[in-house]
């Protein structure tokens, strides 16, 4: 019985140690993504860092979030003598995670237009320990550094983004976006606080923040209604407000910290402004656009990223314990459920990867652009206007999906905080989910912009012209179905765009739909164009991806190919 015992301890520990210690080089298909879209000398420059952050992840970094993970941040108010201070105090532990990431460049690379692919993979692999406490934080620090770059003064510049873009943690600044107010939420035109000008271009911003991620940082941005403006989003101004003045608190208070399902270890708060100094980022009307186009699409994308290296951990975890755990006489990876269960946590995130890495190239266009580095046409303007929202939606919502089956595949052993990330990586996914943007509000804002921007031809175009340009016979069978459903989508789509109350209603399905088709044209693009054994995988991932959210009627026990399929994705994996 001893023996028993002894042997399932140290399948676990087998399976543990199972883990890359260099998660770059390990993931085949992230470095597949990443050569579709750079040149030699960049893809080399971005494996080499890469790799280096990367076994820093499955490290050291690794190691201390698991420390500080259970340890929330705590509001001290007031030092000991009474005076106010706003403090936020962390687990010693946060401090040195926090200093392995802002040296790993990852904020840095956001100082220039041109550096999306180096964050976005930085920021996938560090997702492979969930949001860190520290990824909200970059991804609004490199918000803020895009917004100030496009559109702040030249003075707001030079005191800023230095200071924004430091890699030394201990004097770097970080960011942070305030905008939800209790009376609004995701309803940006409801926004009441108001900033009253000074004369000397400077402002006096009142009001109370809802919802306050990165309560910790250093500079805010926030939008407030000056005087005499008018109401909606139209009215809106943009402001910058740095969190100490003369070293004291710059007119603010933090009411109380969010107890938060998850993202435990960053402090969220609610947080009242009272006259605190301010100064304008952009022309003062135009201050919902500024932080629209800088700051919350950089949020959406970086979501994405995020949710996908969620779902890569998820697999990372789930195939590995499948490999070594046994039941009944025969290893959990050989039971057909488990390996399509597998299968269809892998087909989710290479599906996310491949589409938001088409987004991480559109994104780089339009911050290139809008620095007037080099011109973008309409139709990838428009493409990133629909993607940044829709994929932030399906790749959310299928990173919650793909750690919940991971975790069953765990068994009981899933919802043990001690012996997986997985119960952590779960409840991030789902503040992932409302993080800038629930599905509904993204959904409502596509079908505007699709209506209001004439978008549904450029978008079903992309997918299309990817499908019919497919001349592999091996893969032509799967890009006729993906066709056959985009061009029926098309035509659900004009139907919500011509009845607003259908559309209100039926318009999130087919939406969802759209991005499950182009995920689908992007694998068999990608499975078309390279070589190696990922392409099997790629055209086995946009089959079953194809049967699972496209074919209407598809039944898997009819098809003689879905066993196989899920051979073919899973390849090598499980030996």
């Amino acid at each position: 019985m001893a023996d028993a015992y002894t042997d399932a301890r140290m399948a676990f520990a087998a399976w543990r140690e199972r883990f890359p210690t260099d998660p770059y080089r390990a993931d085949q298909h992230l470095d597949l993504a990443n050569r579709r879209y750079l040149p030699e000398d960049r893809l080399d420059e971005v494996r080499a860092d890469a790799s280096a952050f990367g076994e820093i992840v499955s490290g050291e970094l690794g190691t201390l979030v698991a420390s500080y993970a259970e340890h929330p941040p705590l509001l001290q108010a007031y030092d000991g003598l009474g005076n106010r201070t706003e403090e936020v105090r962390f687990d010693p532990a946060y401090h040195e995670a926090g200093s392995l990431v802002w040296a790993s460049g990852l904020v840095r690379d956001s100082i220039h237009a041109g550096g999306s692919f180096e964050q976005a993979t930085k920021f996938y692999l560090a997702s492979l320990e969930g949001e860190l406490g520290h990824l909200c934080a970059v991804t609004c620090t490199t918000g803020m550094v895009r917004v100030l770059r496009r559109s702040g003064s030249d003075g707001v510049k030079e005191r800023w983004l230095p200071a924004l873009a430091e890699v030394d943690y201990s004097r770097a600044t970080r960011g942070a976006q305030f905008l939800t107010e209790i009376q609004g939420g995701s309803d940006v035109g409801a926004i009441a606080t108001e900033a009253v000008a000074l004369g000397d271009g400077s402002f006096r911003v009142t009001g109370e923040k809802w919802f306050c991620s990165v309560a910790d940082a250093g500079a805010f941005l926030v939008l407030a209604r000056p005087e005499g403006a008018g109401p909606g989003t139209a009215g809106l101004g943009c402001f910058l407000i740095p969190r100490l003045v003369g070293g004291a608190p710059n007119g603010f208070s933090i009411r109380r910290l969010k107890n938060k399902l998850g993202t435990t270890s960053m402090a969220s708060g609610e947080i009242d402004f009272d006259n605190a100094l301010a100064f304008p980022v952009g022309e003062i009307d135009a201050g919902f656009k500024i932080m629209v186009t800088g700051m919350l699409n950089t949020s959406r994308w970086l979501n994405a990223v995020g949710t996908v290296g969620i779902m890569r951990r998820a697999y990372l975890d789930a195939s590995g314990y499948a490999t070594f755990r046994e039941a009944f006489g025969r290893r959990i990876a050989d039971f057909p459920l488990v390996r399509r269960q597998l299968a269809m946590i892998k087909a989710a995130w290479l599906a996310g990867l491949h589409s938001t890495w088409e987004l991480t190239a559109l994104d780089e266009m339009v911050d290139l652009a809008a620095m007037g580095a080099a011109p973008i046409d309409d139709d990838s303007a428009g493409f990133h206007r629909y993607l940044v929202n829709a994929n932030k939606l399906v790749c959310s919502l299928a990173a919650t999906e793909a750690v919940r089956e991971a975790i069953e595949i765990l068994g009981g052993n899933g919802a043990i905080e001690t012996f997986s990330i997985l119960p952590r990586l779960l409840r991030d996914s789902v503040v992932f989910e409302q993080w800038e943007g629930t599905h509904n509000v993204l959904t409502a804002q596509v079908l505007r912009d699709l209506d209001r921007l004439d978008l549904t031809g450029t978008v079903l175009d992309r997918s299309l012209s990817l499908l019919k340009g497919i001349a592999d016979p091996d893969l032509a069978e799967t890009a006729a179905r993906a066709t056959v459903a985009v061009e029926e989508l098309g035509a659900a789509i004009r139907v919500c765009l011509d009845d607003p109350a259908h559309g209100s209603l039926h318009f999130r399905e087919h939406l969802e739909g759209l991005v499950r088709a182009h995920q689908v044209a992007l694998l068999l693009d990608a499975a078309a164009a390279e070589h190696g054994a990922e392409v099997d995988e790629l055209a086995a991932a946009a089959a079953l991806l194809t049967g699972r959210h496209l074919d209407r009627g598809y039944r898997p026990e009819h098809d003689p190919n879905f066993l196989p399929l899920i051979d073919q994705l899973l390849g090598n994996d499980l030996e």
